[in-house]
């Protein structure tokens, strides 16, 4: 039956798509009743708590068949990729670093490439990662970096200005708590390191400097 969901913190579309019985995302991203939230929030993988997603009812799919014959129907979901890109604090890839990736309970021995990139196809439904980074140079060698994956928030939203800048390596203060001045430094750090206009600000050139800048 077709519900409206409301999202929570770490949902993400596959995620939510796989919860509901959807082989393919794109058949609720496209759905015509989710074309306001499609257009407010372009990724389906970064989308904001509180947001309305329109769950469609499933509908079965026919084909045809000749009688007396076996017939062998194959389901190919979607990839879902996870990319990471590893940088030193000078902005710096870190390059062909021997890594160790955890994704439920699985474990993998990939490199970084040339750029600094890594790219991994995991579940549908993760949640959560944890990285290794087993040689190369960076102080980050053999401490263990966790991943939430699908807490990013829109850009658009404080807590994803908030979240893209930690990422990549600005002080944002005291994790207890709110730190208005900190927030407003790191901004006006970020936008001076990619030639904005330096006012402390985070508003629509910076949030799309930093999409930029950040990958997603």
């Amino acid at each position: 039956m077709a519900s409206q969901y409301i999202i929570k913190q770490g949902d993400y579309l596959p995620k939510i798509a796989q919860e509901n019985g959807f082989y393919d995302y794109l058949t609720i991203w496209d759905h015509g009743k989710n074309a306001q939230l499609k257009s407010k929030r372009k990724n389906p993988n970064v989308l904001a708590p509180g947001d309305e997603l329109h769950i469609p009812d499933k509908t079965p799919k026919k084909d045809s068949g000749g009688t007396g014959r076996m017939h062998r129907f194959q389901v190919k979901p979607g990839k879902l990729m996870l990319r990471l890109v590893l940088e030193d604090m000078y902005f710096k890839p870190i390059a062909n670093a021997p890594c160790e990736l955890r994704v439920d309970g699985a474990v993998f021995q990939i490199v970084s490439k040339g750029d600094g990139k890594i790219e991994k196809e995991i579940p549908a439904t993760a949640q959560e990662a944890e990285l290794l980074i087993k040689d190369g140079p960076t102080p980050l060698k053999n401490i263990t970096l966790k991943i939430r994956i699908g807490h990013l928030d829109p850009v658009e939203e404080l807590s994803g200005q908030k979240s893209r800048l930690s990422n990549l390596g600005y002080f944002l203060g005291s994790q207890d708590g709110d730190d208005d001045a900190a927030f407003k430094s790191a901004v006006e750090e970020f936008q001076c390191d990619n030639k904005l206009a330096v006012d402390g600000d985070c508003g629509p050139a910076t949030q799309g400097k930093l999409k930029e800048v950040h990958g997603c």
